[in-house]
């Protein structure tokens, strides 16, 4: 299937000189998942909520401060598979459709899941869940979860109680909305002063509740439809019978990124926030992933995720950058995660990590294999 039908001439578009107030309105009043940014109506790049969200920058300011220009461009004729890998690498919820070298429309996350859903009945939520999730209390501020949406890289995070239990759930849109509805309202005042106060709100003010919840062992047409029937772009995933306990996190990212699994001999690889990568490249990250694996014979990868995140803490111009590994294996998820300056020196940190948790699972199965021959013999006695 090629990305021709599905996407769309329709889209939101602004002029770089434009000012950022004027954006941030028409994210409240038409909630986007992006706005294509020209100058002299020729293409410059993507506005998306996240950078709005993420930024400081007063309303005042110009759009050419925030625009994205390395967003992936996408032809009409390109492979959805191809789309899906080009979206979740590029970080991005739309990417600019191009034909013949023009700026012909927009394609974005959400259709192409809606043109996928009926194939999505053979995948279970227990497959493609993201299991490490980042939490935050009713009583934590609302500065402490913007900070906690940037350090981690996230757009949602669960609000838990101080028995641990899930009660709510707050996002990057929320915070938005929040935010610009406030601004509106201060006319006259110490804006910095209003900032702060409302920075200093609990979260428990602010998120939704209750929360929606998806079985693990639902399929992920299920939790698609219910994430487009509320307007959802995540679930909290929670073990049978019991919705107020979070076994991980399942986002339209996540299903974005499984449309790309292959089912080809060798191991396929998502790389989120390629743009990182300085010293290493796409084929030496596929390399020393493949050797990792080798080391366990019986465990066969189906997909590798590599997703780096950069810090705003610097060593000599050198940025500090996060790296998560994620295999998705006959054996179920195997994780590493590591932290360094400059992509490669994470990339190495998080793969020691991922070898040492590979030869322990390694070694848990063999312990397993060992004692299922102990007790065939003890009842062969």
């Amino acid at each position: 299937m090629n990305i021709a039908d599905i996407a769309t001439e329709e889209y939101i578009q602004v002029d770089i000189d434009e000012r950022l107030g004027k954006v941030r309105s028409i994210f409240e009043r038409e909630n986007p998942k992006g706005t294509i940014v020209t100058e002299d109506d020729e293409y410059v790049g993507i506005l998306g909520e996240r950078q709005l969200l993420q930024s400081h920058v007063e309303d005042d300011a110009k759009v050419q401060v925030m625009v994205r220009r390395n967003i992936p461009r996408v032809e009409r004729t390109d492979d959805v598979r191809d789309v899906a890998r080009m979206l979740v690498e590029g970080n991005t919820k739309v990417a600019p459709v191009f034909e013949g070298g023009e700026l012909w429309g927009i394609v974005s996350e959400d259709a192409i899941l809606e043109a996928v859903l009926d194939n999505l009945d053979v995948l279970t939520v227990d497959q493609i869940y993201t299991d490490e999730v980042v939490t935050i209390t009713e009583d934590d501020s609302l500065g402490k979860a913007i900070n906690y949406l940037r350090e981690h890289g996230v757009s949602r995070l669960p609000v838990v109680n101080e028995s641990g239990r899930l009660t709510g759930m707050v996002t990057t849109h929320d915070i938005a909305d929040f935010a610009i509805r406030t601004m509106e309202r201060q006319h006259t005042g110490d804006r910095s002063g209003d900032t702060d106060r409302m920075l200093d709100l609990p979260v428990y003010d602010l998120m939704n509740s209750p929360v929606e919840t998806i079985d693990h062992d639902d399929t992920v047409e299920e939790a698609v439809e219910q994430m487009f029937e509320n307007d959802y772009a995540g679930l909290v995933v929670s073990p049978s019978g019991d919705d107020t306990l979070i076994a991980g996190i399942l986002t339209k990212t996540d299903v974005l990124r499984a449309l790309t699994y292959t089912e080809e001999e060798s191991m396929d690889v998502q790389i989120t926030n390629i743009k990182l990568i300085d010293t290493i490249t796409r084929e030496g990250i596929v390399e020393a992933i493949t050797k990792v694996t080798d080391k366990y014979q019986d465990m066969q990868v189906q997909h590798a995720h590599v997703r780096f995140h950069e810090h705003k803490e610097k060593l000599r111009g050198t940025p500090l950058i996060l790296c998560q590994i994620r295999l998705r294996t006959n054996r179920g998820q195997v994780p590493g995660t590591g932290e360094g300056y400059g992509a490669e020196t994470a990339f190495h940190v998080a793969l020691d990590k991922l070898e040492r948790n590979v030869l322990e699972l390694k070694g848990v199965r063999a312990d397993e294999e060992y004692e299922g021959q102990v007790l065939r013999k003890l009842g062969e006695l």
